[in-house]
C-alpha cells in the first residue's frame, strides 16, 4: 500500500496588530475618584441647601430646577463610577 505524503505547514505571516497583546483596560487617572466623589457630594449639598433655604438658594430664579441640578450632579458622579478601574 502506498504511503501518503507528509504535509508541511507553511510559515504563516504574523497577525496584524500590536506586538504585545493588551493586558486589559487601563486604570483610571488619579483625578477620577476625587472628581467623582466631589460631584456626588456637591449634588447632595446642592439639594440640602435647597431644602434648608425654603426653595430660595442656591439659584433663586429656577425654583424646583435646583432639585434637577442637584440630582444631575449626583447622576454624573454615579455615571463616573461605572468607568472607574
Amino acid at each position: 500500500m502506498p504511503e501518503s505524503r507528509i504535509r508541511r505547514k507553511r510559515p504563516s505571516a504574523a497577525p496584524a496588530g500590536p506586538a504585545t497583546p493588551a493586558s486589559g483596560p487601563r486604570p483610571s487617572p488619579r483625578w477620577w475618584v476625587p472628581v467623582m466623589l466631589g460631584l456626588m457630594v456637591a449634588g447632595l449639598v446642592w439639594i440640602v441647601v435647597f431644602y434648608l433655604s425654603s426653595s430660595e438658594y442656591p439659584v433663586p430664579g429656577i425654583g424646583a430646577g435646583n432639585l434637577a441640578a442637584g440630582f444631575a450632579l449626583i447622576l454624573v458622579g454615579f455615571a463616573m463610577t461605572t468607568r472607574w478601574r
